[in-house]
């Protein structure tokens, strides 16, 4: 049975992406999310390139369904995610990374899950084939596929990309959590919370034209272990 769900918030974090900030808004408005009502909140984590003046331009606007929010200094993604989250008034939400790795088209068949009231969450996999992709780093493709195994085991589930940035979740799902992780550790940490909380959580195919770290990719081996530790912490706690 069809849930009723009327709107959608996307949250964007930014950090430093002056040079795709505007394309990949043009993607957002260009798309059309089911015909859901769209609140679009973009939430600047410090920036220091410029990418704070267009946001204070976008603001100066008063676009509809638009939210600017700043942080004075940066945090990391999940602490912008925690900040957004907490201005979050659509009935699904959503995550959006401001470069162009991930094309908003891709998003209404996530989003059609919900809204056809089969699945509570649902990520946009990268790894499960159907759609196009940009070649891996080879490092990145095998930190993936290790830390989504590990997923798999510690949680009895059959994910095939967990650290994909395309999560798309109920409302009452994703309010009813408390995110503590500031970094990219977000990505296990809410993956083991929906999980552990018995959510419904189906995977679609997404395209992906993934950055090299000479492109501005921000994570690092280092997010890897993070991610190990966050995945084994929250098995336990919460």
């Amino acid at each position: 049975m069809a849930v009723s769900i009327q709107s959608i918030t996307l949250l964007i974090p930014v950090y430093n992406e002056v040079a795709f900030l505007e394309k990949l808004l043009a993607k957002v408005d260009a798309v059309d999310f089911c015909g859901l009502q769209k609140e679009v909140i973009l939430i600047d984590d410090g920036s220091t390139d410029g990418t704070r003046d267009i946001l204070h331009r976008i603001d100066a606007e008063n676009r509809p369904g638009y939210k600017i929010l700043f942080h004075a200094q940066n945090q990391g993604k999940g602490a912008a995610l925690r900040t957004g989250i907490g201005h979050a008034e659509g009935d699904i939400i959503a995550i959006q990374d401001a470069d162009l790795e991930y094309d908003p088209k891709d998003y209404p068949p996530l989003l059609q899950l919900i809204i056809d009231g089969n699945a509570d969450v649902v990520y946009g996999s990268r790894l499960s084939g159907g759609a196009s992709s940009r070649a891996f780093n080879i490092l990145h493709y095998f930190g993936n596929k290790a830390l989504t195994f590990i997923t798999n085991i510690l949680y009895n589930t059959t994910l095939t990309d967990m650290e994909t940035c395309y999560k798309a979740f109920r409302r009452d799902v994703l309010k009813g959590i408390t995110i503590r992780s500031n970094r990219f550790d977000f990505e296990p940490e809410i993956t083991a919370k929906v999980l552990k909380r018995g959510a419904k959580l189906y995977e679609s195919p997404i395209s992906y034209f993934g950055r090299d770290f000479h492109e501005g990719k921000k994570i690092t081996w280092v997010d890897g272990f993070s991610a190990i530790a966050a995945l084994i912490r929250f098995r336990f706690t919460d």
